[in-house]
């Protein structure tokens, strides 16, 4: 089987094209020029060049192709363009969707993200079903993914051969970016969490995700979503746990919304407008933090045959992984 693999660079991209390779798949990977390959350099794979803002490139990529799997996003809070992100996120996920509909492409596996759940104020996880809408949505990436998934849903409808995956929030080691959970870690790492804010998170070890990637691609059913979630915690009990892992003291301190919701209109207007450098604190994160985002895993458990795992140890392989690149 040859697959052709989006994102394969970047955190659960990398993840996925390695556990194809461990299953014994032919890899095509899609490289940008300006790539870094860190995380693909011991993979046995053909990359090819490509943008998937480049139409063209991409037909070419992925003649020849049996499987797609579309993972590549631009996974920012905070960006000073936000046409850029929808013309990633949106755009890309249709060009990859027409050019593997041309090439006959036997299945696409699109990794969207839980953050197009409808998640409510009381805490109980959302999942496939809850009532959501694009005015639900915060910020530009989680509109552009709300987006992109809608495309992926139409695409299927049309009778096109794709199954969704919603990851939750992915964990451990080569977040070469790293995403704005591994910022979580290093920031701890480097003791730059005096305070904590009331939200919360589902976690999921990353080697976990990718191989519910590779159970939608077997199991799926075209046109559906699958929630690719693991532990439930709150950002203190996070914080926690990270504390145990690394022997650094958890805070104490817990941030009221208001005074974290003005820490985020400073640095924004600050670090991001003024400097042009992307901030710690930004506005719709704090607002996202409102509401806890809890997620089931259930129907993946139903169908695809999904097992999460304790997160334990994928927070201890991405605190290793952080220090041992330099990043703490």
């Amino acid at each position: 089987m040859l697959a052709f693999v989006t994102g394969a660079t970047g955190f659960v991209g990398s993840h996925v094209a390695q556990a194809l390779a461990e299953q014994g798949a032919d890899l095509r990977l899609l490289v940008r020029p300006n790539s870094n390959k860190k995380n693909i350099k011991d993979l046995k794979a053909d990359l090819v060049g490509g943008e998937l803002r480049d139409p063209a490139s991409l037909e070419k990529a992925i003649a020849g192709c049996e499987v797609v799997f579309h993972v590549a996003a631009d996974y920012r809070l905070w960006v000073r363009d936000p046409e850029e992100m929808y013309r990633a996120n949106v755009d890309g996920t249709r060009a990859i969707l027409e050019a593997a509909r041309r090439n006959r492409v036997r299945r696409v596996v699109y990794t969207s993200s839980v953050a197009t759940m409808g998640f409510t104020s009381n805490g109980q996880p959302a999942d496939e079903k809850s009532p959501v809408s694009f005015d639900n949505m915060i910020g530009p990436y989680k509109r552009s993914k709300f987006m992109a998934e809608q495309v992926a849903i139409e695409a299927a409808r049309a009778g096109q051969d794709v199954v969704i995956v919603n990851p939750s929030t992915p964990v451990g080691e080569r977040d070469i970016k790293p995403t704005p959970t591994g910022r979580i870690v290093v920031d701890f790492l480097k003791r730059k969490f005096p305070a904590y804010v009331d939200t919360g998170l589902n976690l999921v070890d990353v080697k976990q995700c990718a191989l519910g990637h590779l159970a939608a691609l077997e199991k799926g059913r075209s046109g559906q979503r699958y929630i690719l979630g693991g532990e439930n915690l709150t950002l203190k009990q996070i914080l926690d746990k990270l504390a145990a892992i690394t022997g650094l003291p958890s805070p104490s301190v817990r941030v009221p919304y208001v005074l974290a919701l003005a820490t985020g209109v400073v640095d924004e207007l600050v670090t991001g407008r003024i400097r042009g450098r992307e901030p710690r604190a930004t506005i719709d994160a704090v607002r996202m933090g409102r509401k806890k985002m809890f997620v089931s895993s259930a129907k993946a458990e139903r169908e695809l045959g999904w097992k999460h795992v304790p997160v334990d140890d994928a927070l201890r392989r991405a605190a290793d992984w952080f220090r041992e690149n330099g990043y703490a």
